[in-house]
């Protein structure tokens, strides 16, 4: 059974930082990417930032340069710094797996709810 459990989520003014927290309860070996997602009332899951097993990185063009996902793979757990926060951040964030054994199984998180203020 594969289970995320974010943390790290919560109220910010605009232009403020949080760092968001993934921890998966597989090896990191096994998986084959990571990623975060968001979803804002009204709107439809998007990706925001993904990591694959090799390490290579793509970003949404509307957070690059402002957000950054990375990994601890001692700990299982990935990371999405997110700085020059904007109310247009504001959704509930998913963390998201696969794993090498079945890509096309998603795997995901209950939520965390980030909320931007201006």
């Amino acid at each position: 059974q594969v289970q995320l459990v974010e943390s790290g989520g919560g109220l910010v003014q605009a232009g403020g930082s949080l760092r968001l927290s993934c921890a998966a309860s597989v090896n990191i070996n096994s998986i084959n990417a990571m990623g975060w997602y968001r979803q804002a009332p009204g709107k439809q899951r998007e990706l925001v930032a993904a990591i694959s097993r090799l390490g290579s990185t793509n970003y949404a063009d509307s957070v690059k340069g402002r957000f950054t996902i990375s990994r601890d793979n001692a700990k299982n757990t990935v990371f999405l710094q997110m700085n020059s926060l904007k109310p247009e951040d504001t959704a509930v964030y998913y963390c998201n797996l696969n794993l090498i054994t079945a890509p096309r199984i998603n795997y995901w998180g209950r939520g965390t709810q980030v909320t931007v203020s201006s």
